[in-house]
């Protein structure tokens, strides 16, 4: 492991800008260095584990924070920065003005109402930890300028260094939170103008049943095709292979998570047990960073985002936590007349109103700066405007209101004792919504769903909807009326991003069914379930789905020889998706690519089934076992002779992808996930495989518990579980986790990638908290000390 030496006076900066060694003998004590940092008001220590995970100890609160955002910077610095100026518009600055129009769409959904407001909807310590927590990242910044030669490779690439942060920074950066009604909003507009609005089903089912009506004065058919396209450059990935990114639709898929916990009456400990695995894009470095903050009052160790104070994913001393993503809808689009006579006017109510604008300088790589003009409406920022169909198009969206800085709400629970300290902190979360997960050295156990719910009323908010007033929102959803679960009598807790009958009007557009059903039926047949059994169970990659169709398949027989090859293979096979699985893989091609576009085209008009592509898995499963609903009277016959004809094509097509010999078939050659570092295709081939992290061979689908959401196209992973953790609440040294690829940012670390193959064979690593574990365990400290 290389580490980087920087001469400071007669100190020695050992490793400030890498990973420490990770083989140092836990009996010796372990290298030390002292750094002068700015804002310090007394000495914190940094001690880091043999994982990399910073453990904190500061002599007080402010000096935690600070501590934290000097220890993220010294490890993501780089992710940090591209983050923030993404995030903030500023790309262009150091990347060109090819990213011009990214930046502008950027700037559109930043938080832009009163800070006052702001800060104080995250409680007392909400400014003080974002303030000092960029103290922290500029005490970094100021480090390597002063010492370039630490410089991260990244921004020699680039030539650029990181730039200093402000508060701010960290809260009014908005287009991080994983909402996507928007976008099906638009999408089922589009169904409706090809087919009729009742064909959506086929997309996505609703849960409750309903049937959206279209809106009076909303014409599906004049939206453009490009309506979403300065939405999905704020809010979606960067590409530096495209310049600009708009991200396919067709490989867009929601990302979600596993949370449950076992409570004291089913565990073989007696004390609940916890586990969480978001799901999530798997970049390099790592989405998630782990750390430990200890001062007076404050003992709490976990995951959370690299670019903010806190953890949203961990445990105190007494408490553990953990989240799901809730399908709340969160966002609408807005369609506007306007004025023909002033077009810097829309109808609203009886009259005409201004946009406000806004203009703003993107200042330029090349030199100068790009002038750009900023809309709003009275709902919010303005992402369209067709001036030949006299619209234009805005978005209202709950995430840009005071208060709502995606995961800033988990500062509030940090030190809650009990379920009622946790429910409190979860009443007033914002954004993204949540389903938080709880449990206690008590043996309390429970669930409250978290978010910004707005009331509609009169309107689902399923499509875009006319502007002109009357479809705004009135106010929001009470927190006392979303979900709430605590002690339930038989002991278990759980979410995946199902539909768990919340609310009326919170949303409708849940998560398969399928992990949720397959936790149950796992922890449901334990009388007494160990950690491990967590462990393994967040590992699980047996199919649902698979097993219900191998069921179908098992009468079914075939004179075609391709055919019958295909029913040998899957007839006998037990349903998981192993990546080492020959049936696995023919399994996956038919259903994803052959089965289900077949069925649509079987039961729609062709311009409406291609324009759904792929029907919701749900409602697939639905018509291949009650066939008459969807084919008529005689509907089983229909459903076999589709089985069958898709078999064999799957059978060809997989053939072509693994070659001819079926025994040589295995579902990881074909689906694998590279960690992907944003700046691989900027880079010459060696240097893209040196910072990308993979390809990994990897199992499991979209609706295993073992998630793996991937490209239907390639069948390339884009999300799965980025982060892992299994907590035997209050005995926290025995504590895992999982943190892909690795902690470090730095891609000429070992760290930066130690984490890839535990997390592909399904293994973990301690997560230690007791100061007696952490010194066990530390193989690097630095202390942070005043500067004069």
């Amino acid at each position: 492991m290389r580490w980087r030496l920087c001469l400071l006076g007669t100190v020695f900066l050992v490793g400030l800008a890498g990973m420490p060694p990770v083989t140092a003998d836990a009996t010796t004590r372990w290298p030390s260095v002292t750094q002068q940092v700015r804002g310090v008001t007394e000495p914190v220590d940094l001690l880091v584990d043999k994982w990399g995970v910073p453990h904190i100890y500061a002599r007080n609160t402010p000096d935690v924070f600070l501590a934290q955002g000097f220890g993220a910077a010294r490890d993501r610095i780089f992710q940090m920065d591209l983050w923030r100026r993404k995030g903030l518009g500023l790309l262009s600055e150091v990347l060109g003005e090819s990213f011009a129009e990214q930046d502008r769409a950027a700037r559109l959904f930043l938080y832009r109402k009163d800070m006052t407001q702001e800060w104080a909807k995250y409680g007392p310590e909400g400014k003080l930890a974002a303030t000092r927590f960029a103290e922290g990242v500029n005490a970094y910044v100021d480090f390597l300028a002063a010492n370039p030669a630490a410089l991260p490779e990244e921004f020699r690439k680039l030539g650029y260094s990181p730039a200093r942060w402000s508060a701010e920074d960290v809260v009014r950066i908005r287009a991080h939170g994983l909402s996507q009604n928007l976008r099906s909003e638009v999408s089922r507009a589009k169904i409706a103008c090809a087919g009729g609005i009742e064909a959506d089903r086929y997309r996505v089912r609703l849960e409750p049943a309903h049937s959206p009506p279209v809106p009076a004065g909303l014409d599906p058919c004049a939206l453009p095709d490009d309506v979403t396209r300065v939405f999905t450059l704020a809010t979606g990935g960067l590409d530096f292979s495209a310049g600009a990114n708009v991200a396919d639709p067709l490989v867009e898929a929601p990302e979600g998570s596993n949370a449950w916990v076992v409570g004291t009456n089913r565990s073989s400990t007696g004390r609940p047990v916890l586990a969480s695995d978001p799901h999530r894009a798997l970049p390099a470095p790592a989405l998630r960073y782990v750390s430990h903050l200890n001062a007076p009052g404050l003992d709490v160790i976990g995951a959370g985002e690299p670019f903010a104070p806190g953890i949203s994913l961990g445990h105190n001393e007494v408490s553990g936590f953990s989240l799901t993503i809730s399908a709340m809808d969160q966002e609408d689009l807005y369609v506007y007349e306007l004025d023909p006579a002033d077009p810097s006017r829309y109808r609203y109510g009886g009259g005409w109103e201004k946009f406000t604008t806004v203009t703003e300088r993107i200042p330029l790589r090349e030199g100068g700066a790009r002038e750009v003009v900023l809309q709003f409406t009275r709902h919010g920022p303005v992402i369209k405007t067709d001036t030949a169909g006299n619209r234009a198009y805005a978005v209202r969206a709950a995430w840009l209101e005071p208060g709502m800085s995606p995961y800033y709400g988990s500062l509030k629970h940090l030190r809650a004792k009990n379920f009622g300290e946790f429910k409190q902190s979860v009443d007033t979360w914002g954004a993204p919504g949540l389903n938080h997960v709880y449990a206690n050295t008590s043996g309390e156990i429970g669930m409250a769903v978290g978010g910004l719910a707005p009331r509609r009323t009169g309107y689902d908010g399923l499509l875009p909807v006319p502007g002109d007033g009357r479809y705004d929102w009135n106010g929001f959803i009470p927190a006392s009326e979303l979900p709430r679960v605590h002690n339930p009598a038989n002991g278990l807790v759980v979410t995946a991003n199902e539909y768990n009958g919340t609310t009326p009007g919170v949303g409708y557009e849940w998560s398969n069914a399928a992990r949720y059903q397959r936790i149950n039926e796992v922890l449901g047949s334990k009388p007494r379930s160990t950690p491990a059994d967590s462990a393994t169970l967040q590992n699980d990659q047996l199919s649902l789905q698979a097993r219900r169709l191998v069921t179908l398949l098992q009468p079914l027989s075939s004179t075609d020889p391709a055919v019958a090859e295909a029913l040998s293979l899957l007839k006998s096979w037990n349903g998981v998706l192993d990546a080492g699985s020959a049936p696995a893989m023919l399994f996956e091609v038919w259903f994803m690519w052959h089965l289900g576009p077949n069925f649509l085209f079987s039961v729609l008009p062709p311009a409406v089934a291609g324009a759904i592509f792929l029907p919701d898995q749900a409602v697939l499963m639905d018509a291949m076992e009650n066939p008459d609903r969807y084919f008529g009277a005689g509907g089983a016959a229909a459903r076999d002779q589709l089985l069958l004809r898709t078999l064999g094509t799957a059978l060809a097509d997989a053939k072509r992808r693994g070659g001819a010999d079926p025994a040589q078939w295995q579902w990881g050659g074909l689906h694998q996930v590279t960690f992907a570092h944003p700046l691989a295709p900027k880079v010459d081939q060696a240097t893209a495989a040196r910072w990308n992290a993979g390809p990994v061979p990897i199992g499991g689908s979209w609706h295993t518990v073992n998630s793996s959401v991937y490209s239907p196209v390639d069948y390339q992973g884009l999300a799965g579980p980025s982060f892992r953790m299994v907590l035997d609440v209050g005995n926290w040294d025995a504590a895992q986790m999982i943190n892909a690829p690795g902690q470090s940012g730095d891609p000429n670390s070992p760290g930066y990638e130690a984490m890839t193959e535990k997390w592909r064979t399904g293994k973990y690593v301690p997560l230690v908290y007791s100061r007696e574990a952490v010194e066990r365990n530390t193989v690097l400290s630095i202390r942070l000390v005043p500067k004069p």
